[in-house]
């Protein structure tokens, strides 16, 4: 069981601007990427030159809070060297930890810098006892960022079971395809999610008005119909419409968001050391917002009082939430 007060609140930043936001609503930890196809998040707009991230870093530390570098994309083939530096970057810069994916990568981090904290990124989808103890034995990694597939109680189980620190994601957008190994958005767009850091990504988003409706498309498929005035989802690929038999519908995932503050205590009694919110390529304002109330929310735990939930329900995905697997309710 972890320590209500030791709980760490792990936030994301796909800008400067939104990195200083996340530092002083309250973040403990702060995720980002350098603006290349090395981390999951590849967004134009989006991400760190080099010269943002040293500086993002000394900020963070003179404000008490870490920062994690994710490099957890796949390297292409005859490209290892653009992995490789952002790793040797990350190390110089004095982060507090890269998050990767790639075994190759792994061991060059944990030969090259074998004082580098190293985390395993949701991207390898660990998602068992002994799949992280293979990182935790070969790599000396020292947290692993279980995949959103695991319920409160298979947590336990896990945590029971290992000897290094997890992360659980706690609010935000949800992914079941594998953590980022989404076949289908790379067949629609030409974009790996795993390789190209890509999800759906806006260059091949349109929305058109026919017959009444608004369609969404993505890479020229028709993922989406809805009444024209209604509200429509971001179109990924798993939140699509789809027909499956006499069923047509949303057959992988409701487009809804995660919202698991009510089992923050679960969560703690389960072992989890770091509680995680998605949402790199969000706004300063969202930021602000989701970092206060979980920062909110695990002052309350620790002081004994109930935690708050649901005050961001505006902020969600159709104004809608989810819990996702951790109570094993979702399709």
């Amino acid at each position: 069981m972890t320590s209500p007060g030791s709980l760490e609140l792990v936030c994301p930043a796909g800008t400067p601007a939104a990195f200083r936001t996340a530092v002083e609503a309250g973040a403990h930890a702060v995720y980002c990427g350098f603006n290349d196809e090395t981390n999951a998040r590849n967004f134009p707009g989006l991400n760190f030159s080099r010269a943002e991230m040293a500086d993002s870093i000394g900020f963070a530390h003179r404000h008490g809070a870490k920062v994690l570098i994710a490099v957890n994309t796949f390297p292409r083939a005859g490209a290892f060297e653009l992995w490789t530096r952002a790793v040797d970057d990350a190390a110089g810069m004095q982060a507090d930890a890269v998050i990767l994916a790639d075994l190759g990568l792994l061991d060059y981090a944990a030969t090259t810098h074998p004082a580098l904290r190293l985390h395993v990124s949701v991207q390898a989808a660990a998602a068992n006892a002994d799949a992280i103890a293979f990182y935790a034995r070969n790599f000396g990694v020292r947290r692993v960022v279980l995949p959103r597939v695991l319920s409160v109680q298979e947590i336990a189980a896990i945590n029971r079971d290992i000897d290094i620190e997890t992360e659980v994601f706690i609010f935000g957008g949800l992914c079941v395809m594998a953590e980022g190994r989404c076949s289908l958005s790379s067949y629609a767009t030409g974009k790996s999610p795993n390789m190209n850091g890509a999800c759906s990504p806006a260059s091949h988003v349109e929305y058109r008005e026919e017959g009444g409706d608004l369609v969404s498309r993505i890479g020229g498929f028709a993922i989406h119909r809805v009444k024209a005035g209604q509200a429509a989802p971001y179109p990924t690929l798993c939140k699509g419409s789809f027909e499956a038999g006499d069923y047509r519908g949303h057959v992988f995932e409701d487009p809804v968001s995660l919202d698991a503050a009510s089992l923050i205590p679960q969560l703690a009694a389960a072992g989890v050391t770091a509680l995680k919110i998605e949402g790199r390529q969000r706004s300063r304002a969202y930021t602000q917002s989701v970092v206060r109330s979980f920062r909110r929310a695990l002052d309350a735990l620790a002081a004994g009082r109930p935690v708050p939930a649901g005050e961001l329900r505006a902020l969600t995905e159709g104004q809608r939430t989810t819990s996702g697997a951790y109570n094993k309710t979702w399709r």
